[in-house]
């Protein structure tokens, strides 16, 4: 019989708020409050631009036949 078994297996299937606070726990001793901070805001950074890209894509520019007022051509010297 093998005893290897997989996290998966040992934990049923199912991480919970246990599991989480234990992994967050070892996370603050190995890296440090400073450094989970700045993944923290770089998480968040990282969602935020994710969500504003989907609504972005969500609300397409206008691509109509007229001019474009708002970004006229640059003008050479």
């Amino acid at each position: 019989m093998s005893t290897v078994h997989s996290l998966a297996q040992i934990l049923g299937g199912r991480i919970g708020l246990p599991e989480l606070l234990i992994l967050f726990a070892i996370a603050l001793l190995f890296f440090g409050p400073g450094k989970l901070a700045d993944f923290g805001k770089g998480l968040g950074e990282g969602i935020r631009n994710f969500k504003g890209a989907l609504k972005d894509n969500n609300n397409p520019a206008p691509t109509g036949g007229g001019s474009d007022q708002s970004n006229p051509p640059a003008e050479k010297k």
